[in-house]
């Protein structure tokens, strides 16, 4: 891979950790470990997500992030935990991927990654804001599904094609930043039903 296309596949995968923090660990552990993404020599060291322990870590976060992801409210339990490990995890994964030979590309690459990470954190955490105060409860598992399908989906792409993923990566961080918006809306409006001002006899 050129390094623009290295940059691109770090800022990608750094976004979808936003999302799916376990599963992006390990189907990037699993493109390293079976040559899907082909590293520069100089980074061959990095292939500890391919590590089995790092694998298997990876694996049991993907089958409980499946069914905690689809449940009202644990979602977003869920999401408050993570509030910290998926940046970091995001700044982790871009700094595997990036160059780590230069200092400058070393904090470029972990603020990127961090950076990505918390914005698709974030606007995950609000839509689901939103979903779980709708009255139906299918919406959960609709969008949540709809997350799998669009992290897998934009994995393989990002794996094929970096620069195409990256650009689509950029689109998800402005779409995150509306649904951080619109859920800090949407809370607003339901607090103040809840707590109507009250006037004074």
């Amino acid at each position: 891979m050129t390094p623009v296309e290295l940059v691109a596949l770090a800022a990608s995968t750094s976004l979808l950790a936003g999302w799916r923090l376990y599963l992006v660990t390990l189907v990037t552990g699993l493109a390293m470990k079976f040559g899907w993404i082909a590293l520069p020599e100089h980074l061959h060291a990095l292939d500890v997500l391919a590590n089995p322990w790092v694998l298997g870590i990876a694996a049991v976060g993907t089958f409980m992030e499946f069914f905690a992801d689809k449940i009202a409210w644990v979602d977003s339990a869920w999401d408050t935990v993570h509030s910290i490990i998926r940046p970091l995890g995001g700044a982790l994964l871009s700094l595997a991927i990036v160059d780590s030979a230069d200092p400058a590309w070393q904090v470029g690459s972990f603020l990127l990654g961090g950076g990505a990470a918390l914005v698709a954190h974030a606007g995950k955490a609000g839509a689901r804001t939103l979903v779980n105060v709708s009255p139906e409860p299918f919406s959960n598992v609709i969008v949540s599904t709809a997350e799998d399908v669009a992290t897998g989906g934009l994995l393989a792409l990002a794996i094929a094609n970096p620069i195409a993923a990256a650009i689509i990566a950029v689109g998800l961080v402005l779409l995150s930043l509306w649904l951080v918006i619109s859920a800090r809306r949407a809370l607003r409006r339901l607090i103040d039903r809840l707590n109507p001002p009250r006037i004074g006899v």
